[in-house]
């Protein structure tokens, strides 16, 4: 194999980060590939945490549009790059005609949507879907091989300098205990724990370790449930800072952190491939095909009889997979994670 290898990314930030040990995989095959990554701007900075990634490319398309002639142009970028392979990440047609305009001969990626010519070494999902991370490891085969088996865990890395210049440009003590807080969730409403029970969570770490830090992150959405949660807390101890961090930033705190505990989102696979102590919520979704792999890590499911529904918003009305998630069966798991300095 010679050249450099191109991987283009899925376009949600909890993908990427599960897609991490197809890079595994890939050194593993040739020590010393190069692997560039094409990324939207909103998930480049976790390729950025990546040690197998040479250089991180971000796309200039809008989200949504096929845009034929500007993946023309683009394209035509690639193809000075001289890669030799390319593997397609998304689903979708639109990213599938990047690699054959660039003039890349191996074009590995899923069917898909009717991708056929587009990609050249084509795989077939299972009935019923794998988890997510077996699911992208294995592309690094060939087509209905056998998965081998012990697939690496996603795995990201932050300068210890990029920690703490983060910190102090947030007001974080790096000195002092910080518990992180993903309250948010971009699939919608129904993957959210209350505010109540966060804030609940909240009070019984404080009222074990006063001195801990709490920091709530997420994007702009989820700054009025940050202030919610602060607002039931009381503010001391409490840095809001949903929609205030960029996402290199907020990987950086989380880095930092003693504990995690979030929905199932993009920032809970972020806290798992930087090895940090999770608690995940799950309500509507499969704790099984997504879980966090940190080596300290508890998945939280209440395993209704009506979940997982996998619905944006409860079609029942009642949320009880969240609602019924109480505070102190979150604590019971946490408790013990959680090493106050």
């Amino acid at each position: 194999m010679s050249g450099r290898t191109l991987v283009i990314s899925p376009n949600w930030i909890g993908d990427a980060v599960m897609a991490q040990p197809l890079l595994q995989r890939l050194r593993e095959q040739q020590s010393g590939r190069i692997i560039d990554v094409l990324a939207p701007p909103s998930v480049a900075p976790v390729w950025r945490a990546m040690i197998e990634v040479d250089t991180v490319l971000e796309t200039p398309f809008r989200h949504g549009a096929l845009q034929l002639k500007e993946r023309w142009r683009y394209a035509r970028l690639l193809k000075a790059r001289g890669y030799s392979e390319a593997y397609v990440l998304p689903n979708t047609l639109k990213y599938a005609l990047i690699p054959l305009f660039a003039g890349i001969a191996r074009r590995v990626g899923y069917k898909g949507e009717m991708r056929h010519g587009l990609i050249n070494v084509m795989h077939h999902d299972d009935a019923p879907p794998r988890p997510m991370v077996p699911f992208y490891a294995a592309l690094a085969g060939e087509p209905h091989a056998p998965l081998r088996s012990g697939v690496p865990k996603p795995s990201m890395q932050v300068a210890p300098h990029t920690i703490a210049a983060v910190c102090a440009r947030h007001g974080i003590d790096a000195a002092r205990a910080l518990v992180v807080f993903a309250p948010g969730a971009e699939f919608g409403a129904a993957k959210r724990w209350p505010a109540r029970h966060f804030a609940d969570l909240a009070r019984a770490i404080h009222a074990q370790e006063s001195s801990a830090q709490i920091a709530l992150l997420g994007s702009p959405k989820d700054r009025e449930a940050g202030e919610e949660i602060v607002a039931l807390t009381g503010a001391a101890g409490m840095f809001n800072l949903a929609g205030s961090t960029r996402l290199d930033e907020a990987i950086a705190l989380i880095a930092q952190a003693g504990a995690v505990v979030a929905n199932d989102s993009g920032l809970l696979h972020i806290a798992s491939a930087l090895n940090r102590p999770v608690v995940a919520l799950y309500g509507p979704t499969d704790p099984d095909h997504a879980p966090p792999f940190s080596d300290m890590a508890r998945s939280m499911s209440l395993r209704l009889a009506c979940a997982p529904c996998k619905q944006r918003d409860c079609p029942l009305g009642h949320h009880d997979c969240m609602e019924k998630m109480e505070a102190a069966m979150v604590w019971r798991e946490l408790g013990p994670m959680l090493s106050i300095r």
